[in-house]
């Protein structure tokens, strides 16, 4: 339970967690080594001191002793020190002293004058640690010595600041240090979302420690291979298309002088079908290699409107929602095949279609294509922009469809930097919505 609450409160990044993790590592460590040298110092202190009123005091107790008793309140206050003073009387009683410094004071008094001057020692109620030590000079007179044992030597007003500008440059440090580490991974993470479907991200510099390069040799060389890979797969399928087109072209031509004019027809359809298939898949492998298109400037509201009007002048019951006009730095041939796209496959199920566009004034744009077909089952909402899948109670052989429409659509979002979702509709029918980074 602990853990899983310390969890939730450490920072999300790795950075802010390895700058804190050594920050309070180092300011713990600084505390710690700050205390032990003070203790150690008001050890050797008190030991110094210690020693320097056994000899102190049993200087100042013999020769008050052997001043007439007339002059020896005038010697007082040169006697006195910061942790005593003399007094020339009985003092106060009390109980025997308890504290461990009141008793090593009291024990080297005594190991200074009590064996010529017999003494005995108690404590005074007081906030802080006080006793007094009394005793007999040889006329008979009593003397006191009123003790404030010192606990420690007072800070000099200096060592804050001293010890704050310290932690400011271990946070620097910290700081400096954590920033150096993390950085290629930042700009390995960087690198690897730059990497879209055209596979031409930006190489990472192979220097720094050798880990560092290691990695960024290892990560270059990914790129590599898989745009090595992607561009062998789309020559082995445009091989296949090429080479497919001249068998269906022979078949056409055979089918034509077939004398049997029905299956002849059914043929045709099929051999219409298999180049469609060809295509698209062709189609669909250039769209996983990416997009070339340079981005531009584009207003959107003219893009639809006039995409709109060339599906209008087919025939074709396709509407445009969008009375605010927005521009946006996109690739505007790609974004206007994604659209096609959504439309074609709502004018084959439902047979209209209808497209809307909102500012959401947070850096985002959607694109809405609506239809009232018969839309999507929710478990197959996202499985239908997988390659060649359909649903069988929508999409099947009648309708001419591949499976590959929604699958291009998706690899024209990712390009775009865009998100491809679908949604049915409250009372039928379905959306496609694309959302475009307006930024």
């Amino acid at each position: 339970m602990i853990g899983r609450a310390l969890h939730w409160r450490l920072p999300r990044t790795l950075y802010a967690r390895v700058a804190l993790i050594l920050v309070i590592g180092l300011a713990l460590t600084q505390g710690a080594s700050f205390w032990l040298t003070l203790t150690e110092r008001d050890n050797a202190t008190t030991d110094v001191m210690m020693g320097y009123v056994e000899r102190e005091v049993a200087s100042s107790v013999a020769l008050l002793d052997h001043l007439p008793a007339s002059e020896r309140a005038d010697w007082l206050p040169r006697l006195a020190r910061r942790t005593y003073r003399f007094i020339l009387g009985p003092g106060e009683t009390g109980a025997p002293p308890d504290a461990r410094l009141s008793a090593r004071m009291a024990e080297s008094i005594e190991a200074g004058i009590g064996r010529k001057y017999p003494v005995s020692v108690n404590t005074i109620p007081d906030s802080r640690e006080h006793l007094q030590v009394h005793l007999k000079l040889t006329d008979g007179a009593p003397l006191t010595i009123d003790v404030l044992p010192m606990s420690s030597i007072p800070i000099s007003p200096w060592l804050p600041f001293t010890l704050a500008l310290q932690l400011a440059v271990i946070v620097a440090c910290s700081w400096l240090a954590v920033r150096l580490a993390t950085r290629p991974l930042q700009q390995l993470a960087k690198a690897a979302d730059a990497l879209g479907p055209d596979l031409k991200g930006e190489r990472l510099p192979e220097k720094g420690p050798s880990e560092v390069a290691r990695a960024a040799r290892a990560f270059n060389s990914m790129q590599e291979r898989i745009a090595g890979y992607m561009a062998e797969r789309i020559q082995i399928l445009a091989a296949i298309s090429h080479d497919l087109q001249t068998p269906i072209t022979r078949m056409r031509l055979r089918v034509e002088t077939m004398d049997d004019q029905v299956q002849g027809a059914r043929l045709q359809r099929d051999l219409a079908e298999m180049e469609t298939l060809v295509k698209e898949g062709l189609a669909y492998a250039r769209t996983m290699h990416g997009v070339n298109e340079d981005i531009h400037r584009t207003d959107l509201h003219a893009l639809l409107e006039s995409l709109v009007y060339d599906y209008v002048d087919t025939g074709a019951a396709v509407s445009l929602d969008a009375h605010e006009s927005v521009t946006i730095a996109t690739r505007p041939n790609a974004l206007r095949r994604l659209i096609g796209n959504l439309v074609d496959n709502a004018l084959k199920f439902a047979g209209q279609a209808a497209i809307e566009m909102r500012h959401d004034h947070v850096n985002h744009v959607v694109i809405s294509v609506l239809d009232r077909g018969p839309g999507i089952s929710p478990e197959a909402l996202e499985a239908v922009f997988e390659p060649f899948y359909r649903e069988e109670t929508s999409r099947n052989r009648a309708t001419g469809g591949t499976g590959l429409g929604l699958a291009i659509a998706r690899q024209l979002a990712l390009a775009l930097n865009a998100t491809l979702t679908l949604e049915n509709r409250e009372g039928g029918g379905l959306e496609a919505r694309v959302v475009l980074n307006a930024a």
